[in-house]
């Protein structure tokens, strides 16, 4: 079934992604009933247990024993999430050159400008293109 058969349905990765954002706003770890607590809609407690385990498991989420069940807390956090899956998607295209111009074209005047900053300020600490001196 797809996601307009059922509106009330997440998208693939949706919730995922909705659970790693809790665990990014929070203050410290949480367990699987915190977490369901900050989601929004009618999830289940075994849905969000099963979420958390299968990130827990991709190792994107560290966890420990709270209690009779787990605490659990992001490995990374939201910036370098993004960043590896946006490298990760650079690195799926066949024309590296061709991805990173439409990005580039495509970003706004203040994040151009933003990254023209961020790449002064990494050629002159004199690092290379792959982050080594």
């Amino acid at each position: 079934m797809n996601h307009r058969e059922n509106p009330g349905r997440r998208a693939r990765g949706e919730l995922e992604s909705d659970v790693l954002a809790a665990l990014w706003a929070a203050d410290g770890p949480l367990t699987a009933r915190q977490v369901l607590k900050r989601l929004p809609g009618d999830l289940a407690y075994t849905t969000v247990l099963t979420i958390l385990s299968r990130l827990h498991d991709k190792g994107m989420l560290v966890r420990h024993r709270e209690g009779r069940g787990f605490a659990y807390a992001p490995v990374r956090d939201e910036a370098s999430h993004t960043a590896r899956r946006m490298r990760s998607l650079l690195e799926e295209g066949s024309d590296r050159e061709a991805v990173l111009t439409r990005f580039v074209s495509e970003l706004s005047a203040r994040d151009e400008q933003l990254l023209h900053q961020l790449l002064s300020g990494h050629e002159a600490r004199g690092e290379g293109s792959d982050g080594r001196q």
